[in-house]
């Protein structure tokens, strides 16, 4: 497990823009050999979208053979919704770049049979050849993707309850109308992204600062489903300084030591463009 803390959230989102193109880059996709990249929703990562972006106009990075499956989306919700995850993921990120619209999977919250999509999704993870590096966020009670407090550890992609508090939280997004806000989602599972070769979580803001001390300084937790990744080989935590409020000054100091470690050792992969 690694932890890499930036002053703020524009430079955490530019750390992780990097890193995921440097990722890409390093693996040289090709029409025989996609890379798979798992992508998340939300405030959070919409930043790293917009760095990403940058990159693509600059000529740093082609999306061309690179395949995307996303957490999550509402059930109900028209996809043509602007709160809708489809309507996050254009708007926000795919019709700006050169991905083939056939290589971004989202989850279809209107299937005739929820099950069925659900099972069809983890079916197309597989035949991808599995997720190289799975980008998360998190909410404020830890959950990742729409892994409710108390999910299965070993959970698979879904139908999922929300939870009254991520109702609360996401009423925001339909003028602050809980009567309006989605009760239900599909969700990839905390064991499918588990699965994924790396695990990308990225955690901002003061607010998210219990969570992430849950996260890394406390066991493995079903109630803080983002725990589990304490336990995956290849997992990175990206956040900045307001997120680690609730963390102990010796961990805080620990990781920093490390990262000036790794820069002056120079990071295998960031170091294929500037860091």
């Amino acid at each position: 497990m690694r932890l890499v803390i930036l002053d703020e959230y524009d430079l955490a989102s530019e750390w992780a823009a990097k890193y995921i193109r440097n990722r890409i880059i390093q693996f040289k996709p090709s029409a025989e050999r996609y890379f798979t990249l798992g992508l998340p929703t939300g405030s959070t990562p919409y930043g790293c979208y917009q760095k990403l972006i940058e990159y693509y106009r600059n000529g740093d990075i082609s999306f061309k053979y690179v395949k995307t499956f996303n957490m999550d989306e509402y059930v109900g919700l028209p996809r043509a919704h602007p709160e809708s995850y489809h309507s996050y993921m254009w708007n926000n990120f795919f019709k700006h770049i050169d991905i083939d619209p056939a290589n971004a999977h989202i989850l279809d919250g209107n299937a005739e049979d929820l099950e069925a999509e659900c099972q069809a999704y983890e079916q197309k993870i597989a035949e991808a050849g599995g997720i190289e590096l799975f980008v998360g966020g998190i909410g404020p009670d830890g959950h990742i993707a729409f892994n409710e407090p108390g999910s299965s550890l070993v959970s698979r992609t879904r139908v999922k309850t929300l939870a009254k508090d991520t109702i609360v939280a996401n009423a925001r997004f339909f003028g602050n109308n809980l009567s309006k806000v989605p009760t239900m989602a599909l969700t990839v599972g905390v064991g499918t992204v588990m699965d994924a070769k790396e695990v990308m979580i990225l955690i901002t803001g003061a607010h998210k600062a219990f969570a992430l001390y849950k996260a890394i300084e406390e066991g493995v937790n079903h109630m803080w489903t983002v725990s589990a990744f304490q336990q995956h080989p290849r997992t990175i935590f990206v956040c900045d300084e307001d997120a680690t409020l609730e963390l102990r000054v010796k961990t805080v100091k620990y990781f920093k030591g490390l990262m000036h470690v790794h820069n002056k050792l120079v990071d295998p992969v960031l170091s294929i463009k500037d860091q």
